[in-house]
């Protein structure tokens, strides 16, 4: 392990254009739980809260649960040692993005500036009907979200089954795949899809691939070339110290 440790902090240190690519599991330390799994939030609320058809026929029940776990729950995170770890990465000019499946918007908040938010995020809130956007504040929350322009039940910005993945965020995550030399993947399983797709169109194009994630995933075997088996935290905190005294 050590070792690997040591092989990764050389492959960042020497990357030119390094990203990274981040699931539930980068946040799991930061209180929120993944959304598969025994202990996932599909064991506890029924998956068809964020079907968008279901939202479209039933938005004030919807909403009910929707800000319970999105808003109520989630607002209660804060980012953690590798969501901050991410942005000083970024800082020191080592990591040129991060593109992640969460909607918790921990990067932001830790201080990424450069992030590609697959699956959108929950800082926002829109029209289905007409695209206005506009803040997803404490106050809006307080009852059913209207849209000011023409009164239709506003959605959280982030995408619902049925709904295909925001057109920028797809295309910048592409570009930058297709660019790097270096993925750092971080609490992702590999299981979600398209996403899932980024390592691999990276490793397609001659990138190395570190891992982290505490146990094994679809990833492990396909596609890296250094596994940090581990807590996210811990690993993280690991290499920036190592960054550090090789910068």
């Amino acid at each position: 392990m050590e070792n690997n440790i040591q092989i990764a902090i050389d492959l960042i240190v020497n990357s030119n254009n390094a990203i990274a690519f981040t699931g539930a599991g980068i946040s799991v330390e930061s209180g929120i739980p993944p959304f598969r799994g025994e202990t996932g939030l599909w064991s506890k609320y029924d998956p068809n809260v964020l079907d968008l058809n279901n939202f479209h026929l039933n938005p004030i029940e919807a909403w009910k649960v929707i800000k319970e776990i999105f808003y109520d729950f989630f607002g209660e995170a804060k980012p953690n040692a590798a969501h901050f770890a991410l942005a000083e990465m970024e800082r020191q000019g080592l990591l040129k993005a991060v593109i992640t499946q969460n909607i918790d918007n921990l990067h932001y908040e830790a201080g990424s500036n450069e992030v590609y938010e697959f699956h959108g995020n929950s800082r926002m809130l829109v029209c289905p009907y007409c695209s206005n956007k506009i803040k997803a504040s404490e106050a809006v929350l307080t009852d059913i979200p209207l849209c000011d322009k023409c009164h239709a039940v506003l959605k959280p910005d982030f995408i619902f089954f049925g709904e295909g993945i925001p057109e920028l965020a797809y295309r910048n995550s592409v570009e930058a795949a297709q660019k790097t030399d270096l993925v750092i993947i971080i609490g992702s399983t590999g299981e979600v899809t398209p996403a899932s797709s980024i390592p691999q169109i990276a490793k397609q194009k001659g990138a190395k691939i570190i891992e982290i994630n505490p146990e094994k995933t679809l990833f492990t075997d396909s596609v890296t070339d250094i596994f940090l088996q581990g807590k996210a935290t811990e690993i993280m905190s690991q290499l920036l110290i190592g960054i550090k005294q090789k910068i």
